[in-house]
Parts: C-alpha cells; sequence; structure tokens
C-alpha cells in the first residue's frame, strides 16, 4: 500500500478524542497513520478492483452464483468456477469457454434428476459438445412406429418385429469433420455415464456433408473418403 505524505486515516476522526491528543493541524500523528492500513482493508480504496472487507461480506452471495445470464458483478469470479463444479460433483472440460461452464454448473441439479432418461441423456450431449441445434443431438428409443418417409427404412430406422430390447440409437451432428474423433469419444463416455446399465446403445457422428461453394474446403470442412 502506499499512502501520502500527510495523508490521515478518517477512522481517526470515529475515535474517542483521548486519542487524538497529539494530533496537530496539517501534521499527522502516529495512529492517523496507522489506521490507514486498517481503512484500507476494512473500506477499500474506493476502487471497484480493491473492494472492501464490508463491501465483499456484502456481496459474498455473488460467489455461490453461477450466473450464465448475468453480469460480472452479479456472479462467481471465474477462478471460483471448479471450486462451484465441486459442489455438484462435476468435472469441467479445459477447453471449454466460461460461459459453457456456468451453464452446466446452473443446470448440474436438473440434469441429475433427468439422470438415466432419454432427455437427460439428450441435455448432458447437447451442453458438453456445445450442440444446441434442433437436429445436433437425438436419442431414438426404437419405439416409434413405422412411418413411409420418416422412419420407414429396413436396417436404418425400422426393424422388422421391432428392435433389440433395452436397445437405443444416439446421434450427434457436428460442425467440422476435424471434430468428430473428439466430440465422438466424449459423446461415448457421457452415454455410458448417464445410461441405465441394462441398455446398449449405437452412437452416431455425423458431418456436415461436401458441398461445393460451402463445406468444399478438403481438411478444414471436408474429409476425402
Amino acid at each position: 500500500m502506499a499512502f501520502e505524505t500527510n495523508q490521515v486515516s478518517t477512522l481517526l476522526d470515529r475515535l474517542p478524542a483521548v486519542l487524538q491528543e497529539d494530533r496537530q493541524a496539517g501534521a499527522p500523528n502516529f495512529l492517523g497513520r496507522l489506521l490507514l492500513g486498517f481503512e484500507e482493508v476494512l473500506l477499500g480504496s474506493g476502487q471497484p478492483q480493491h473492494p472492501g472487507l464490508e463491501e465483499t461480506i456484502a456481496r459474498i452471495y455473488t460467489y455461490f452464483e453461477p450466473g450464465a445470464t448475468l453480469g460480472d458483478d452479479q456472479r462467481a469470479p471465474p477462478e471460483f468456477l471448479r471450486w462451484l463444479a465441486g459442489w455438484v460433483a462435476l468435472t469441467l472440460r479445459e477447453d471449454w469457454d466460461p460461459l459453457r461452464q456456468r451453464d452446466l454448473i446452473a443446470k448440474a441439479a436438473l440434469l441429475y434428476r433427468l439422470r438415466g432418461t432419454k432427455r437427460g441423456v439428450e441435455e448432458f450431449l447437447r451442453i458438453y459438445t456445445g450442440n444446441f441445434t434442433a437436429r445436433g443431438v437425438s436419442v431414438d428409443e426404437l419405439g416409434m412406429a413405422w412411418q413411409v418417409g420418416v422412419h420407414s427404412t429396413v436396417g436404418t430406422d425400422t426393424w422388422l418385429d421391432g428392435g433389440a430390447p433395452f436397445f437405443f440409437r444416439v446421434h450427434v451432428a457436428v460442425s467440422s469433420p476435424q471434430d468428430m474423433k473428439a466430440q465422438g469419444a466424449i459423446a461415448r463416455a457421457i452415454v455410458d455415464l448417464q445410461k441405465p446399465a441394462h441398455t446398449s446403445y449405437s452412437l452416431t457422428i455425423d458431418a456436415p456433408i461436401f458441398q461445393v461453394g460451402v463445406r468444399a474446403t478438403v481438411g478444414v470442412d471436408t474429409l476425402v473418403g
């Protein structure tokens, strides 16, 4: 802390007169200088980046708020996110941006209630893969009726005599062919953790198809073979 030579703590004015007997105009006494350190800690320096203890305690609730939709002054600092994640038994990925981490922490309690359900698997996959589009993630329990043009391809989305018992299919769409391997590993780990123990599944990872002028750069957004 750096203070001006003649600076005196404002806390001195709140003390009994007997403690100010050696105070002289224009010359700070020892106690007035000593209290500067306490004032800095208790009341702060008046700058947002250095709040006082009183203000910090008044805003301590923000350290428990993931705040995916809140401003920085109303939510936990980024360095507290891993601590918050530990409260709900989550492991945050290193390559996630803070906003996605906050979103998962905020939804963790709800997602645990959905564990083992179709919706729960889909929601976990959407958050962990960052794919929030309507058709980006889907879980098919193979219980849908045969429908021409909807569910009517034998071996793909239709099985004669019904599908295998306790079997479902998972589909995840990725934005780039380079993401297929990494996102596939993530998706499989999530499904293994979230599905009921007695069930089995198949996983399909799809990337955008080759389109001239749209997706046509080999090695960037297109893979040959």
